[in-house]
């Protein structure tokens, strides 16, 4: 009897654990997806993609979709890309968002989707499998004080969303990012290739936009409208591009030139 009660109590711990802990922290290198590091107003050291700063208002959404880029390296190399939209991080200190990885961890690629609260720990998803080639939709919103990030593996149909309250966030820009992680300092970025992001959209005011609607960032517009963000290492060379957005004024590409850090 006690044998069949113990047997009893190990399933339902196992159950539980399967349902209610599909999160474990990223550990290893202890990685942190940062705010922008900024070496001037479009360039900076650990991201690449399009910031949107409005004039007037505060961000209460940001969604966006990519495919999983596949990712190769030499034997032993170790590199990392992050792929996500989020809110804040371009010009204040936290960063609500949600998004994917593609690595190489010892000259082996690994694809996982994770969440940060950032400066809270990021977080991989266990139960969601992400594979090179998978469509990913994401978004971040914000509503009586509380943050929820959701995202959507389209190909495999596999969903997670969860919220969470960030007391400091300024909601001041919207972000549609390729970045290199940050551990102790900016991390080496993994090649791939290139990766295009599309339905890019952010809400201000309750009224949603495209990139395009924002206007570019220029020295007349003191820090507001959109920015094409280029990577490059801190002696100058490009690690990461993003193109001209396209005709819908809501999708562009970020090209790989090199791993820095």
């Amino acid at each position: 009897m006690k044998t069949k009660n113990y047997l009893a109590l190990l399933i339902t711990i196992a159950f539980l654990m399967s349902t209610f802990a599909p999160l474990i922290a990223v550990t290893g290198a202890e990685l942190a997806l940062a705010p922008r590091i900024g070496i001037d107003q479009s360039t900076a050291s650990n991201w690449s993609g399009y910031a949107a700063v409005p004039s007037s208002g505060s961000v209460s959404s940001v969604s966006g979709s990519w495919i999983v880029p596949a990712v190769t390296g030499a034997r032993r190399t170790t590199a990392y890309s992050s792929f996500w939209v989020g809110i804040d991080g371009y010009n204040s200190g936290t960063v609500e968002q949600i998004g994917t990885d593609s690595d190489i961890q010892n000259g082996k690629a690994t694809y996982y989707a994770w969440f940060e609260f950032y400066p809270n720990p990021a977080y991989k998803l266990l139960r969601f499998p992400v594979s090179p080639g998978d469509k990913i939709s994401a978004s971040v919103t914000y509503s009586s004080g509380t943050f929820t990030v959701s995202i959507t593996d389209i190909t495999t149909r596999k969903t997670f969303s969860t919220s969470s309250t960030v007391p400091t966030a300024a909601r001041t820009s919207a972000e549609w990012i390729a970045e290199a992680p940050w551990s102790n300092g900016v991390l080496p970025l993994a090649n791939f290739g290139q990766v295009t992001f599309s339905s890019c959209t952010a809400s201000v005011g309750g009224i949603s936009q495209t990139i395009s609607s924002f206007g570019p960032m220029t020295a007349a517009t003191s820090g507001t409208g959109y920015d094409a963000i280029t990577m490059t290492t801190s002696s100058g060379t490009v690690k990461a591009v993003p193109s001209g957005l396209d005709d819908t004024g809501a999708g562009f590409s970020v090209h790989w030139f090199n791993a820095g850090p």
